[in-house]
């Protein structure tokens, strides 16, 4: 599990994150939801030390993160940003990527490495693009591979920050149900979201953030009926049943 008490983040010299408390149980998927510029991004970027804190302790399974190496830390945690570059590089080869916290330098990748990258493209239905340029796919198309990358690291945990954003209807289907395989095979996932309906179905616990804070946790209807959404985000959810299963739908 990993726990976070008391955090406090600084970003371009002002704080962002104000003593922030959360846990995030192992095997299920926990959805961090909240307005823009709330600490979102920060908040997960500094589990992977990527960004610094100025106070508070990020534990996993009870060691502290500042007591792992950068190279433990990554056999651990992957994480899939929401802002990549386009590198020129193939598919293949970025994906093989993942597998450099297990490698020395000069890398030389075992049949471990390769049979860990061709699992990791299978299980993203990336198979068939492995000799593909990465710029000459979709938006869509990429995230997978990032999201192979992820899987070829081969962590406990993956955390990935909004990987919905800017894919089409059917990816944001795809990319939740993958979330929901990766979960199903003991992973614990850790994502940040803006599509409420998406977290009504897929998240076992979700986060409310709101300047700098966690506002309430629970489960995604509890957080998605609380007054505290509708004071946070100036909007009232509703439900509905539909096809045997609960549905939401916003209205100001």
């Amino acid at each position: 599990m990993i726990k976070i008490r008391d955090l406090h983040v600084e970003y371009d010299e002002k704080e962002v994150v104000h003593g922030l408390d959360a846990e995030f149980p192992d095997g299920k998927i926990t959805v961090i939801i909240g307005p823009n510029g709330c600490g979102k991004s920060t908040t997960v970027k500094s589990i992977m030390r990527l960004e610094e804190r100025t106070k508070g302790t990020i534990e996993i399974d009870g060691k502290d993160i500042d007591s792992i190496s950068q190279k433990d830390l990554a056999r651990e945690v992957a994480y899939v940003s929401q802002s990549k570059n386009i590198a020129d590089i193939s598919v293949y080869n970025l994906v093989l990527h993942g597998r450099f916290p297990y490698l020395s330098y000069p890398r030389h990748y075992r049949k471990e490495d390769r049979d860990k990258v061709a699992e990791a493209l299978r299980l993203t239905g990336m198979t068939d693009y492995a000799d593909r340029k990465l710029e000459s796919l979709s938006g869509g198309q990429r995230q997978k591979v990032y999201m192979a990358m992820a899987l070829a690291q081969d962590t406990k945990t993956i955390i990935m920050d909004e990987p919905t954003t800017f894919l089409d209807v059917k990816n944001q289907f795809e990319m939740m149900d993958h979330a929901k395989s990766l979960k199903d095979m003991g992973k614990t996932i850790i994502m940040i979201l803006h599509d409420f309906e998406a977290v009504l179905h897929y998240a076992d616990k979700v986060i409310l953030m709101n300047d700098g804070k966690d506002i309430l946790s629970g489960t995604a209807e509890e957080v998605l009926r609380s007054k505290e959404l509708e004071e946070v985000f100036g909007v009232h959810a509703g439900f509905f049943e539909a096809e045997d299963s609960l549905h939401i739908y916003l209205k100001a």
